[in-house]
């Protein structure tokens, strides 16, 4: 029997070997890499396990084949050092694809959690094709192959879909200015242009708001970060409210600042509790003298921005009540006639 077999299987049976006890080792650092704080030691394990078991049995039948030489004549380009250097450009790639697609899976869906899950496999696909788009045209180049017509296109293709999706990338750049700065989060209460209401999702292309009215309003990111935004949330719950008070001439503007300030704290101190805000304190102000009215100004601080309406209809119910309790005139508009005639001049007020 030749030995010259023998010796070669075990070579390749060496190599079978190691890339068993290899296997083993990885496992076992696996199991400590799991222990530590960081996922980066489990990342780069995960990326090299495999692709190091793969080298060590491809190397092994590598040498094995060149030491001894009984490869048929029609197999012996297999032996050119060019294809052992593609080996070791698509081991590298393969590593690098693995390490970076852990990597956009684990740490990208936790800086992104408030996006959508499709842009980090937009991503994932974009840096996968890219690596062996790379790795295509460094094996090319080592067969001497003329890459540049390859290049050429790839810029051309790349500036025509960047001309066709300009759109589609402006809003993922804004997604991303959003998901960076926070000018607002899911749940906030915010005003853009003249829509009002509450984000319900902020995703890689658009934010959707659901107003008072429950419609959806889908906003383009790249328009959210050209505009002016009221965030009624940040930087606490809390919103001042405006109440116009008008009352008739003659009426004593002390005794209305009292009568208005004590139906706040009546408010504050009824069952409607907690809607009304003691602190910051209510203030009223006497503001103008108007055609028919003298006009004041009631500032109220609701504990939670979405009570305005409830606040403004129990402040106007009370004031209601106690000016005509307290005799306290409210007046409305009027109109005086006055009528000449042969005998005089009526006079009607409406």
């Amino acid at each position: 029997m030749d030995l010259t077999y023998l010796y070669a299987a075990a070579i390749i049976g060496v190599g079978v070997l190691l890339a068993l006890v290899t296997r083993v080792v990885v496992g076992w650092l696996k199991v400590r890499a799991a222990e530590t704080d960081t996922l980066l030691d489990d990342i780069l394990i995960v990326a090299i396990g495999t692709p190091v078991q793969v080298a060590i049995v491809v190397i092994a039948t590598y040498c094995a084949i060149s030491q001894f030489g009984f490869l048929p004549a029609e197999w012996k380009w297999l032996l050119d050092s060019r294809y052992i250097t593609v080996f070791y450009i698509i081991l590298a790639t393969c590593i690098l694809s693995s390490f970076v697609h852990t990597m956009m899976t684990t740490y990208g869906q936790r800086l992104l959690s408030s996006w959508d899950d499709r842009l980090v496999k937009l991503l994932n696909g974009i840096s996968k094709y890219l690596l062996w788009f790379i790795a295509l045209i460094l094996i090319l180049s080592i067969f001497e192959v003329n890459v540049t017509p390859f290049l050429a296109g790839a810029g051309i293709a790349g500036m025509a879909v960047a001309l066709a999706a300009q759109d589609i990338l402006s809003n993922f750049l804004g997604g991303a200015i959003i998901t960076l700065d926070k000018p607002f989060k899911v749940g906030d209460r915010i005003q853009i242009d003249q829509y009002y209401g509450d984000v319900i999702s902020i995703g890689p292309r658009s934010t959707r708001l659901k107003t008072l009215d429950y419609q959806i309003v889908v906003f383009p990111n790249n328009k959210i970060i050209t505009n002016i935004i009221i965030n009624y949330t940040e930087p606490d719950q809390k919103i001042r409210i405006a109440i116009p008070v008008s009352v008739a001439y003659g009426s004593d503007l002390k005794k209305v600042k009292r009568v208005l300030l004590n139906i706040t704290h009546t408010i504050t101190t009824s069952q409607t509790a907690g809607v009304l805000l003691q602190d910051p304190a209510p203030k009223v102000f006497f503001l103008e003298f108007q055609d028919h009215s003298l006009m004041f100004i009631l500032y109220v601080w609701a504990r939670k921005y979405n009570l305005s309406d409830e606040v403004k209809d129990a402040i106007n119910i009370q004031i209601a009540e106690q000016f005509a309790a307290e005799g306290i005139e409210i007046p409305f508009p009027h109109i005086d006639i006055q009528i000449k005639g042969a005998s005089g001049v009526a006079c009607g007020s409406y």
